[in-house]
Formats: C-alpha cells, sequence, structure tokens
C-alpha cells in the first residue's frame, strides 16, 4: 500500500522576487512596514517663456564688477532686460546667513544674500508688492562641477528666498559643462544660440583686457584715481558698443586713447602678487575676499589677476584632453559624456577651433586696446608641470591649474608672491592649498606663498598675514631692481635723467620680461644709449670708444 503525499508544488521565484519578500519580512519584524509615502518633491519654478521675455528682467552677478557691467550691455543688446547686482558687501553676507542653511560655503551666502538684498530693495524703497517681484525678475547663477557644494545650493538658495518672503522667485542655473539648466512649458526666451554665446564671449573678453590693464597701470599712477576715471568711461564706451551691436574696433581705439593719457612711473620698485585659487573667492573684488586686490595695491604691491577667458580655455581643454583618453577605452564609451556615436576626431577639431578662436578674438582685442605683451595660459603647459603632484584627472574647483600656476610663477620668475584665496572649508582649494602646495614649496624654496581662508570676517588677521609675506616679497622685488642695476651699471640718478628723456613711462607700454619685478624689467630693457646715464667708468669708456 502506497501513501501518496500532497506535495506543494515548487515556488517559480526569481532572485529578486525573494530579496523583495526577504525584505518585506525583516521590515515587518523591524516595524517599518509603514503606510507608504511619496519622496519629498521640490516644485522648481524655473520657467522663462518668450511670452514674459518683454516684462522680465534678468539678474546675475559674480565676475568682477567690469565682466557684471559688459555682459548686462552684451545680453540687453540681443533684447533682453537685464540688471546686473553690486558687488556683494558683508551686508549680502548677512542676509545670505540670515535666511540661509548653516554649514554653506561663503559664495552662496555672499551671493544669494545679494540677491535678497537687491529683492528687499526693490520691494522696501522701490514700492514693488511681491507678486511684481516673482512675476517680473529672474535670477542667474553659476554652478559648478565635481566636489564643489556651491552647484548644489539652488535648492538652498530657494529655502532662503522662501523665508525672506519671496516664495517662487526663479532662480536658473547656467552649469559650466551642461549649459543653462531650465524647464519650461513651452518656448524658452533663452535662445542659447550662436549670438548669444559671441556676444556673451565679447563682454568676457573685454572685462578681461581691462581688468588687465587696470592692474597694470594703475599701481603706477602718477595722479591718484586717473587709472580708474579712464577705465570708468571706457566701460561706458564699450557698453555702449556692445548695446547697439556696434563695430568693436573704433570703440577699442577710443578706449586706448583715454588710457595713453594716463600719466605713469614705472621706476618705483613694487612686488608683483598674482591672486589663485578658488574661482569666485579670487574673482570677487568685495567683502567676499576682504577687497584683496586694493588692499595689496594700497600695500605698494602689482596685482596680478586671473582672467575669466583661462577658465574658458581650461574648459576646452578639459574636453580634448578627456576625448583623447576615451578614444582608447576598449568597450563602448555609452557614458553621458561618452564618444559612443560621435566623430572623435571631429571633437577634437571643434575644440582646436573653439581655443585658436578664442586666443584669436582676445589678442586683437588686447592689442588694439593696448594690451601688449599679454600672454593667455598654455593649458598643456600647466597641466604637464602640475601632473606629477596632481592628477589631470582629478576634477573640483580649478583642478590642477592651481597647482601648475604656483610651479610656473616660481620657475619663470613670474610673480614675487603666490597668495592662494578660496573660502573656509572648500574642498577643492584648500585640499590643494593647503597640502598639496606645501610639497611644491618644499621643491622651490623661492616661492613667497600664502594660503588664506575667506569667512566674510576676521579682515583684521588675514590683512596681518598678507602684509607679513608682503614684507618678503618687497624684499625680493628690491633685490632684483638693484641686481638689475649692477648689471646693466645705471645708477639711480641715472635712470632718474634716463625717464626723463624718453618714453619709458608710457602707461601703455611694457618691457621685456626677465624678472618678476616691473621696474628691474624696465632696467634690464634700457638699451645701450642709456649708457650715458651710466656708472662714471662707464661714461669714460663710451666716450673713449
Amino acid at each position: 500500500m502506497s501513501i501518496i503525499k500532497n506535495e506543494e508544488p515548487p515556488r517559480d521565484h526569481s532572485l529578486e522576487d525573494e530579496l523583495i519578500l526577504f525584505q518585506a519580512d525583516q521590515e515587518k519584524a523591524l516595524g517599518l512596514n509603514q503606510e507608504k509615502k511619496d519622496q519629498w518633491f521640490d516644485p522648481v519654478p524655473r520657467q522663462f517663456l518668450a511670452k514674459d521675455r518683454a516684462t522680465t528682467t534678468i539678474l546675475f552677478a559674480g565676475l568682477t564688477m567690469a565682466h557684471d557691467y559688459l555682459v548686462e550691455g552684451a545680453l540687453k543688446g540681443l533684447g533682453y532686460q537685464v540688471k546686473h547686482l553690486d558687488c556683494p558687501d558683508t551686508e549680502s553676507l548677512r542676509y545670505g546667513k540670515e535666511f540661509g542653511n548653516r554649514g554653506q560655503c561663503n559664495p552662496t551666502y555672499f551671493t544669494v544674500g545679494n540677491l535678497i538684498k537687491h529683492l528687499h530693495y526693490l520691494r522696501d524703497v522701490e514700492g514693488k508688492s511681491k507678486d511684481e517681484i516673482i512675476r517680473n525678475y529672474l535670477f542667474i547663477t553659476a554652478g559648478s562641477c565635481g566636489p564643489c557644494r556651491f552647484g548644489t545650493y539652488v535648492t538652498e538658495y530657494r529655502k532662503a528666498l522662501r523665508d525672506a518672503g519671496f516664495d517662487g522667485f526663479r532662480v536658473l542655473l547656467f552649469q559650466q559643462q551642461s549649459g543653462l539648466k531650465q524647464v519650461t512649458g513651452g518656448e524658452s526666451a533663452l535662445k542659447l544660440d550662436t549670438s548669444f554665446f559671441i556676444s556673451f564671449l565679447k563682454a568676457i573678453l573685454l572685462g578681461d583686457i581691462l581688468n588687465a590693464l587696470g592692474y597694470r597701470i594703475r599701481p603706477y599712477e602718477v595722479e591718484a584715481g586717473s587709472t580708474d576715471a579712464a577705465l570708468t568711461r571706457c566701460k561706458q564706451y564699450l557698453y555702449n558698443a556692445l548695446h547697439h551691436r556696434k563695430w568693436l574696433i573704433p570703440t577699442l581705439l577710443t578706449c586706448r586713447k583715454e588710457l595713453q593719457a594716463v600719466r605713469v612711473d614705472r621706476t618705483r620698485v613694487k612686488p608683483k602678487a598674482s591672486i589663485i585659487g578658488e574661482f569666485w573667492a579670487m574673482t570677487t573684488e568685495g567683502d567676499g575676499n576682504y577687497q584683496l586686490q586694493r588692499f595689496l595695491e594700497n600695500e605698494g604691491a602689482e596685482v596680478e589677476v586671473q582672467s575669466v577667458t583661462a577658465w574658458i580655455l581650461y574648459l576646452i581643454w578639459e574636453g580634448r584632453y578627456d576625448t583623447l583618453r576615451r578614444m582608447n577605452l576598449r568597450k563602448a564609451d555609452s557614458g553621458g559624456h561618452g564618444l559612443e556615436g560621435k566623430n572623435p576626431v571631429v571633437l577634437l577639431r571643434m575644440f582646436g577651433l573653439a581655443e585658436r578662436a578664442v586666443r584669436v578674438i582676445f589678442q586683437t582685442y588686447a592689442k588694439t586696446l593696448g594690451l601688449h605683451d599679454y600672454h593667455l595660459p598654455d593649458m598643456d603647459e600647466i597641466a604637464r608641470v602640475a601632473h606629477d603632484h596632481y592628477n589631470n584627472h582629478l576634477r573640483g574647483g580649478e583642478g590642477h591649474m592651481e597647482v601648475g600656476k604656483l610651479i610656473l610663477n616660481v620657475a619663470k620668475r613670474k610673480v614675487n608672491m603666490t597668495i592662494s584665496v578660496k573660502p573656509f572649508g572648500c574642498m577643492p582649494s584648500s585640499g590643494v592649498s593647503d597640502g598639496v602646495q606645501s610639497l611644491i614649496t618644499e621643491k622651490y624654496p623661492d616661492a613667497i606663498f600664502l594660503p588664506i581662508e575667506t569667512t566674510g570676517d576676521g579682515a583684521i588677521n588675514v590683512y596681518s598675514r598678507v602684509q607679513m609675506m608682503l614684507f618678503k616679497a618687497k624684499q625680493a622685488a628690491q633685490k632684483e631692481f638693484e641686481e638689475a642695476l649692477v648689471e646693466k651699471r645705471i645708477t639711480a640718478e641715472g635712470l632718474e635723467k634716463y625717464k626723463a628723456c624718453t618714453k619709458i613711462n608710457h602707461p601703455l607700454r611694457t618691457s621685456r620680461h626677465v624678472v618678476a619685478c616691473t621696474s628691474a624689467n624696465v632696467v634690464y630693457n634700457i638699451r645701450r644709449f642709456s649708457n650715458w646715464f651710466s656708472f662714471p667708468r662707464k661714461r669714460a669708456e663710451v666716450r673713449e670708444g
């Protein structure tokens, strides 16, 4: 007699099903099997439609005052209503900390605080209502990449705007690699076409050129304030030309005449100080970096600032570098920025053409305006000298550029002192300036390097540290100047006579680079006829000859 057992049919569960069942059992055991709720969703009010273009004013800021002013003129020339904000100050920081969350980086506090301060002005001074402001204004801010938190704070912006009484105010994010991020339910009012980018590029290049001329001329001006007065007129001329979409060359020549009228004395011995570091902190000219550029000038230094054009060239280099390495991947590179379905040779040619165009347009404008012997950085060279200390694959902040800039500043005797400025807690820049750069200064003992962090307060401590290092830079510059006098066999009195009868102090004239100090380069570039102003023995030799 056989016994037939009623066996349960085999369960045909996949591994995923078993995992789901296991998860449900565990949640039940732990008391986590509660009602499922939808994740929190942040409604992003980023619509900027074509129908609203005529009535909407775009607010923006973040570069130098020259850049922001000229970009406003360029975008107005394309038919947009644009308004650049004032340079952020300590009042902006107060607004940012009052309405923003804790733990944000310095640029975010200053940027969102500056926006809220302006919106309060529109409401409390100009008498506009909240609904009118939200309906007729929007703000464009820069994003970022990698470990930089600045580009991840758009939600924090909206939180601060909500708490400040402007809930629903539109914030558009312009990413450095993927363009303008916006969600629209219709035709976008922002036309990111060739005209937009060319107009924007012109404003950026002109801002860089004006800044470079200003920092080159102002430390040596004979009449205080004459350089700034000439630059103000030049910016107004260029603004009008961009606004009315005129040919720029005649305007540049007019600006050149304005700058030629500034009287200078380049025999004054001044150390040259380069400001590098986190992009916003080294670019802003307000309280965000304690007005570091003007502080250095007031302390007797010539300042070398970094150009926004260099950042554009870095982004082009980055695209070319990544393309070259992706070409050798064994499998299909199907990532978001991969090469699957693309022609890498065409991409490389486009990057090369873009770099060439930027350099040619920059130098054309620069030489027309009077900025001679100004060399945009060689990105391949910077990458090469930095690679042994900071891998070129690492991104975030300025990547390897901060390391490469310091090395080249010392190796090529470009400046007497390098200052790395970054916001307190900036992860990309702090890891470089406080870590890698300490090794660089050991390998290059002649480097005078100072890393500083900004928090919006504590300016006295920063100024004290800068003054201590600047004292060393002044000694280095004086040494270069004295060595130049000895090598050229020229006395200080002879130099005074020489500059009185030559065009050595033409405001737009530059001397061939030999050392960092400008006055030392002036001496090195004195030609043979200046022997009449040399040491007595040298003059006798000339007469005997």
